[in-house]
């Protein structure tokens, strides 16, 4: 069971926060005041000095986020060519970390502002697929741990674990059980077949910034070498926002086009390169609805649950494509039916 941290901690968090800042910036009053929060347990504040000047502090408490907190200071130098936040000091012991700011505007905040305006969307989505090529560019081997698959796997599990448990109240039977088995042994072999880059593993609409200038990058701590369409799949199709087929596609070849002309490794058919991303899909979906209906059943959550209807959608309209995949697809007619569920942001 996952700890939940009480208001009496959060509170002495924030005190030490900022009792560690005035440590590492004598003579500079500043103001605190919440910015984010993660998924996870970790929270952003944003320091503002009597300047004007601003700073970014995350507060991971160390006794649950030591090991992501490194991984996220590797990471970050790793992806030093991309817009990604400067380190100005860190007290891992303490789970301090200050950055500098790349501002408030996420890209959902900036896409949202234009909900009627594709080409905006377009123009905005094809900046965020440049710095995709320019990350996945710089990959190599042995580097970052493999997207192997075990992970793959124990990703895959989290929706009979605990979507189909948790949120259905239900156990999959025998027979679904083996729709189950075969669909992902359908699966997981597309998937395993791409070649590997670099792979953000979060790289949505929430975690890239419009600064104005280039496109910022964040919460890249869980990155992994693996599939090369898991970036892509996690940009386009997201869980608060939603856009036709036909633009996604549209989007899907133009990433295609730049990362042939980059030399990146994907096929010189894009049917099988959008079939590997339709693949990649469902994997990724699979996994997020499990995670969402554990952010809620496990660690009381709420913000999530209500998407996950979306990646429902995504699943059904899939898996019906592919013969490979109609096990998967039946399964899902048995647990959620054939009717498309009601999400937010559609455009």
């Amino acid at each position: 069971m996952a700890i939940i941290l009480t208001e009496k901690t959060i509170m002495q968090r924030q005190n030490e926060l900022k009792n560690w800042l005035a440590s590492q910036f004598p003579n500079r009053p500043f103001e605190l005041t919440f910015a984010a929060a993660d998924a996870d347990y970790r929270r952003y504040f944003r320091a503002t000095f009597n300047d004007g000047s601003t700073l970014i502090c995350m507060d991971a408490p160390p006794e649950k986020m030591r090991e992501s907190v490194a991984n996220y200071l590797k990471v970050r130098d790793l992806f030093s060519h991309l817009n990604v936040p400067q380190i100005i000091a860190q007290d891992l012991d303490l789970g301090f970390v200050v950055l500098n700011d790349l501002g408030d505007m996420q890209y959902l905040k900036a896409l949202q502002q234009y909900p009627d305006n594709l080409e905006a969307h377009k123009m905005l989505l094809l900046e965020a697929i440049d710095v995709l090529i320019e990350l996945q560019k710089a990959s190599q081997p042995n580097v970052l741990p493999e997207y192997d698959r075990e992970i793959l796997l124990r990703e895959i599990n989290l929706f009979p674990d605990w979507f189909v448990k948790h949120e259905l109240g239900k156990n999959l039977t025998f027979k679904q059980k083996q729709l189950w088995e075969q669909g992902i042994a359908a699966l997981l072999p597309v998937i395993e077949a791409q070649p590997k880059v670099y792979v953000h593993r979060d790289f949505i609409v929430r975690n890239l910034m419009f600064t104005g200038s280039r496109v910022g990058v964040l919460d890249f701590q869980d990155a992994l070498y693996g599939a090369i369409s898991y970036d892509l799949v996690s940009l386009l199709r997201d869980a608060f926002i939603e856009w036709e087929e036909e633009f996604v596609l549209d989007l899907v070849i133009r990433y295609w086009e730049k990362a042939r002309a980059a030399d990146l490794p994907v096929p010189a058919n894009f049917d099988e390169f959008y079939r590997w991303f339709e693949f990649m899909g469902v994997q990724r979906h699979l996994k997020v609805a499990g995670i969402f209906a554990r952010l809620w059943y496990r660690d009381g959550k709420d913000k999530y649950k209500p998407e996950i209807p979306r990646f429902l959608n995504y699943l059904r309209r899939t898996t019906r494509r592919y013969h490979e995949l109609a096990p998967l697809y039946a399964l899902l007619l048995e647990l959620v039916g054939d009717e498309e569920l009601e999400t937010g942001y559609t455009f």
